[in-house]
């Protein structure tokens, strides 16, 4: 009988130590399983803001492009006796662009490139390099040659000059109606090329969406203004 005993309690003793195995066994499981998805999510998460040289020029390039169709804009607007679809065109082009310019930066900002393209206009006077330096707010626009990065970049397609934005600012009546447009037309086939490259060489899929954005809907803004131009 006491070697039954013996057999019983010590078959009893092993099954314990199996059960008390295999719930540590489980608990080790458990504790990995919790923590494999913030692993994964750690992992993942840099990929999904990669970026390359190309999507940081066509954030900083097209900030300030943006920038000077507003202003281009509300010159038109503060003016008397425009074509009253010019007038709804302008105020198209600065609803689309504001919001997109806020996008752009925030891109920047991400990127750790704050500071390169500044909110306000104004801010780029004074910038090292530029012949613009001292111009009027109507030129701060422009791209400035002592920005950080800009030297080896292309010039900004579109852009207008002191003179043409001088222009655009003295012109009066339909000849102001019919410069805006002329000028908004070559601005937004600047931009086009400017967001096809993007399209083509760039990485951040935000950026990229949004340049295919900007490339079709300033394509039927330049249709809607050819059509207007004809008819003034």
């Amino acid at each position: 009988m006491s070697k039954a005993r013996t057999v019983v309690t010590g078959v009893a003793a092993l099954a314990a130590v199996a059960a008390i195995g295999a719930c540590s066994n489980s608990g080790t499981k458990d504790v990995a399983a919790s923590s494999a998805p913030s692993t994964v999510q750690s992992s993942t998460a840099a990929p999904a803001a990669a970026h390359n040289q190309a999507d940081m020029m066509f954030a900083r390039m097209m900030i300030p492009h943006h920038r000077q169709a507003i202003e281009m804009s509300d010159m038109i607007l503060a003016k008397q006796g425009i074509d009253a679809r010019v007038v709804d065109l302008a105020k198209q082009i600065k609803a689309a662009q504001g919001p997109e310019i806020d996008t752009m930066q925030g891109w920047l900002n991400q990127w750790g490139m704050p500071g390169t393209t500044s909110s306000a206009p104004s801010d780029h006077g004074g910038m090292h390099g530029s012949d613009t330096d001292t111009a009027s707010p109507t030129t701060s626009t422009m791209p400035m040659p002592g920005m950080p990065g800009m030297d080896d970049m292309p010039g900004m397609d579109g852009m207008m000059s002191p003179a043409d934005m001088q222009a655009l600012q003295n012109a009066q009546g339909v000849a102001a109606s019919k410069l805006y447009l002329t000028q908004m037309i070559k601005h937004h086939q600047g931009a086009i090329t400017m967001a096809q490259n993007e399209i083509k060489n760039g990485q951040f899929a935000d950026a990229i969406a949004l340049a295919k954005s900007i490339a079709t809907s300033q394509q039927k803004e330049i249709d809607t203004m050819n059509q207007i131009l004809s008819s003034l």
